[in-house]
């Protein structure tokens, strides 16, 4: 440790690491501070954790048994609740009361989320909102739209207040579904636009999806200004005059139905003799698709298309589909469908009652667009199973893969002319010739024209599809030790055998279409093991050596780390 200051007063049991630099900091009993670490007239309180290379500065306090990663910064005078979390290289500007972690970024792999009212508030959200109106130009028009939950019209009325305060005006579309506010992006002419939505997979999450003047999420590098915008709070402030307004847009479902009519062959629904089961699950698109199929006169049965204010667990919507499923066979459908994510996402449900989704889902897709469409293109993500290459070559197909997240799938598709689908069973389906964006309620309409001109049964397809063994597992990683694995990955096998754009994909030798793919999470701290392969017995024994791989990795990092060599003041 560095000699520190006078007026530096340090407890027992202190563990402080080598060149930290104390400028009159209190230390209370037991606290740990690491290598490198700044402290500047703060207050770490008993047994709290300061990780290598922070910085806590003056006026600031960290709480009893909480941490702070990695090359943090926590900024003057900013308090830290007890036993909470600064992950390594975030930047705290404001108190962390509610929440349990303050994360270095604020982009995940679908726009921002947090806790609903908990991480995201409405102080939060004007903030947010002032951050990307100062990345647009002054005067500038934006979308603003969000399912119909009362926690999102909270975050979106503050994220309102914050776009009006630098001086963007705002088209606001209130409550619809996300296709419909993506389509209309383009049609309005905007700047951009927002979405704000329950997050699809964690119903006490809110998620906040900036789009670009397409309808596209907005690139990485708009992320990093916003995000800048955010930290720095550097915001513009409009004089009174030029505060931003707000204008009701009340034709967004008249323009999303002119191209959902123009894109689909309407004669072909209209004569179907087809029966389809819709399960909305109490989410904002059964206000939309009902009056959208009434006009092609589809028989449609309707189940829970009343809007609740709480989004229905995953085992929820388990048993909704389990009920979904009886229906089906029971009214002798030709097939049910389960709507989820403010009308992105949906799990098929064939005749026979048995849901299709995931892999199976994406390979069923692929192929009736393909008949529909041969010599197209279809994008999917980087771990979607090699069956796909398969149908794509029966109908004189190409696949492009991209990295696995929502926002390389459809700039991949807005750059591929040719492409006639995008997406996966697990993400949603993009059909980019309609919008840019993910989009469950077309993709239903789609199913049934297909269905009818191409005379067969989901079971059918889903029979033909290529036998394919496709799983994966989850590991817990460290964000430190995420770099180092992938690293250690490359480094161990030939070059020859290795594709690195997303993750590590490790390829069999004596069989392409065999893989193995390592991917970091984008926004936990996991490894998700992937493994493809015709041979079912390959793919068990590759999961469980490569996850057994990654898990030594991991430990034997830890470990290194734990032993790093400390100086107990």
């Amino acid at each position: 440790m560095s000699p520190s200051e006078a007026g530096t007063a340090i407890g027992d049991n202190v563990t402080i690491g080598n060149e930290a630099d104390l400028k009159r900091p209190i230390i209370w009993n037991g606290a740990m501070i690491g290598d490198e670490v700044h402290l500047r007239a703060c207050v770490i309180a008993r047994g709290a954790r300061i990780d290598r290379r922070s910085h806590v500065l003056e006026g600031a306090v960290v709480g009893p048994l909480s941490s702070v990663g990695e090359e943090a910064l926590i900024s003057p005078n900013v308090r830290v609740w007890p036993s909470k979390s600064v992950e390594a290289g975030a930047t705290l500007n404001t108190n962390l009361i509610w929440g349990y972690t303050a994360h270095r970024n604020l982009f995940g792999q679908r726009g921002v989320s947090g806790l609903a009212n908990v991480d995201v508030i409405p102080e939060f959200a004007v903030k947010l909102g002032a951050a990307y109106g100062s990345t647009l130009k002054p005067g500038s028009q934006v979308t603003v739209s969000r399912d119909q939950r009362t926690i999102s019209r909270m975050v979106s009325r503050s994220m309102i207040a914050g776009l009006m305060s630098v001086g963007i005006n705002i088209q606001n579309l209130e409550a619809t579904a996300i296709p419909v506010a993506r389509s209309v992006v383009p049609t309005l002419g905007v700047a951009g636009g927002l979405h704000i939505r329950i997050h699809p997979d964690k119903s006490d999450h809110i998620v906040i999806e900036f789009f670009d003047r397409n309808g596209i999420n907005v690139s990485k590098a708009i992320e990093k200004k916003i995000e800048g915008a955010f930290f720095k709070e550097d915001f513009r402030r409009a004089p009174i005059h030029e505060i931003g307004g707000v204008v009701n847009v009340h034709q967004a479902l008249d323009i999303y139905s002119r191209g959902f009519e123009r894109h689909l062959n309407i004669q072909a629904i209209q004569t179907s003799s087809s029966k389809v089961i819709i399960d909305y699950a109490y989410a904002v698109s059964g206000a939309v698709l009902p009056q959208l199929l009434a006009k092609f006169g589809c028989d449609a049965v309707v189940l829970n298309a009343s809007l609740t204010q709480t989004a229905p667990s995953l085992n929820d919507r388990e048993t909704l589909l389990n009920q979904l499923g009886h229906v089906v066979e029971a009214l002798k459908a030709t097939f049910g469908v389960q709507v989820s994510a403010n009308g992105e996402q949906f799990i098929l449900v064939d005749e026979t009652g048995s849901p299709i989704r995931g892999e199976t889902l994406t390979a069923l897709m692929v192929d009736m667009i393909l008949t529909a469409h041969p010599r197209g293109t279809v994008v999917v993500p980087v771990h979607a199973s090699s069956a796909i290459e398969q149908i794509a070559r029966r109908h004189d197909g190409k696949v492009v893969r991209t990295k696995a997240n929502p926002t390389a799938l459809m700039e991949a598709c807005h750059a591929h002319s040719s492409t006639v689908l995008g997406g996966s069973g697990e993400m949603g389906f993009i059909f980019p010739q309609l919008h840019p964006g993910f989009d469950a309620m077309f993709c239903i309409a789609k199913l049934i024209e297909m269905l009818t001109l191409q005379d067969r049964t989901l079971a059918q397809i889903r029979s033909e599809c290529p036998r394919v063994s496709h799983k994966t597992y989850s590991v817990r990683c460290p964000w430190t030790v995420k770099g180092a694995l992938m690293r250690h990955l490359v480094e161990s096998h030939p070059a020859e055998m290795l594709e690195t754009f997303d993750g590590v994909k490790i390829f069999n030798p004596e069989r392409s279409d065999s893989w193995v793919l390592i991917l970091p999470d984008a926004t936990e701290p996991l490894i998700h093991v992937y493994a493809n392969s015709p041979n079912r017995g390959w793919v068990d024994e590759t999961l469980r050596e490569y996850r057994l791989r990654v898990q030594e990795f991991v430990y034997q990092e830890q470990g290194i780390e734990e032993a790093r060599v400390e100086h107990v003041y």
